[in-house]
């Protein structure tokens, strides 16, 4: 079977899952879920109810992380798995910390007694370290930790863009709008109508996204 991913366009976690697959060249079914509506056939398949959740004929992968290096363990043409340890230190970093001041910053009216002030000054923080660590990129050249994590700093970003583009990081800023810009964010942003059973299946990626 071709394997399937549920997925919807504006969740970061979904992006980096696309992004790994469209990177590695491994073909599958994309099916766009409206996460107020979720078909039963996804509910059936993911085990939290969340995307991305990735279907094959052996197993299913219902976290993020773990989409993007199966799939590149099967394909890695551009060899973002090669990189330091310490990416996935940053990863976790950014998937831990990161997120959750992300999240009491963006969405506060869901958090009892949250100073929105200082959860975005925590992610500023870790934003701040960041910076230091990218020229080009975090490493010497594209790994999975870039892709793992920009969507969640895009993500940040758009809380309140002219406030993030008035902060002191030039590297940061400068990698995100790069990413903002290249084909490999219009790839995986295109948009799909919400799927229903019965309909014809959707492959992902459309065409070869390469560097």
């Amino acid at each position: 079977m071709t394997p399937i991913l549920y997925s919807f366009r504006r969740c970061p976690y979904a992006m980096r899952a696309r992004l790994a697959l469209a990177a590695s060249g491994f073909i599958v079914e994309l099916r766009e879920v409206v996460l107020r509506d979720k078909p039963q056939a996804f509910l059936d398949a993911s085990e939290s109810a969340t995307v991305p959740c990735l279907v094959t004929d052996q197993v299913v992968i219902d976290e993020s992380l773990d989409i993007m290096i199966w799939a590149l363990s099967k394909s890695d043409p551009l060899n973002w798995l090669e990189m330091p340890k310490a990416g996935f230190d940053w990863i976790d970093r950014a998937d831990g910390p990161f997120k959750s001041a992300l999240d009491r910053t963006k969405y506060a009216n869901r958090y009892e007694g949250v100073d929105v002030m200082e959860q975005r000054g925590r992610a500023s923080d870790f934003l701040s370290e960041l910076d230091a660590q990218i020229d080009s990129w975090m490493f010497e050249r594209p790994t999975i930790a870039d892709f793992a994590i920009l969507p969640f700093v895009r993500q940040f970003a758009f809380i309140d863009k002219p406030w993030f583009d008035n902060q002191p990081w030039p590297n940061l800023s400068a990698w995100l709008a790069r990413f903002l810009d290249s084909p490999e964010f219009a790839a995986i942003m295109q948009k799909y109508p919400q799927w229903h059973a019965g309909d014809p299946p959707v492959l992902f990626p459309a065409d070869d996204v390469s560097r």
